[in-house]
């Protein structure tokens, strides 16, 4: 377990609000997280406490978002991982770190590629599934074929980090408030 001094260099986060982070963590699972971490560094909150907190209870990849930060790929967040998970979301995180985790928080099949399967549930959560089958392909093959740099039929890291460059309210709409 990181003190928060050692979390404060490692994130960009204060010191006082990675305490307040800590209380947030612990009020999800008081029965789970001591207040002191001496005795049990190891604790881990399981998803369905963290995604039902105010900040991602409304956003549609909430599940995905927990899964990609936790170590188990299960949504079940260490102390450090629930801060590193604020910390890329938060709005002084760099463009390059969000894109990271965008990337993998979209490729559903966690094949470190974006198909058009990967594309087609990730338009379908941003339009709250309210394009038509045949709208959702259209427009999935239409960011391939202008985002595809090398011709393979899916977006790689690269890929999509070249498609984001050229959208200007990634950053805006890439964090969480704490």
């Amino acid at each position: 377990m990181l003190t928060a001094a050692d979390l404060k260099d490692c994130t960009f986060f204060t010191r006082k609000e990675i305490l307040r982070l800590h209380g947030r963590y612990h009020e999800l699972a008081p029965h789970l997280v001591p207040m002191d971490y001496t005795n049990d560094p190891e604790c881990k909150i399981p998803p369905a406490l963290i995604v039902n907190m105010p900040e991602l209870k409304e956003n549609p990849f909430r599940n995905r978002i927990v899964e990609s930060f936790s170590e188990d790929g299960q949504g079940n967040l260490s102390f450090n991982e629930f801060v590193d998970m604020f910390s890329v979301l938060s709005e002084t995180a760099p463009r390059e770190l969000k894109a990271i985790y965008a990337f993998k928080i979209y490729d559903y099949n966690v094949d470190n590629y974006l198909c058009k399967e990967d594309l087609e549930k990730t338009l379908n959560k941003l339009t709250k599934e309210e394009l038509t089958p045949e709208e959702v392909e259209l427009v999935c093959e239409k960011t391939i074929e202008e985002a595809d740099l090398d011709g393979d039929n899916k977006l790689s890291f690269a890929d999509f980090e070249n498609m984001i460059t050229r959208a200007p309210d990634f950053l805006s709409t890439f964090h969480i408030r704490i």
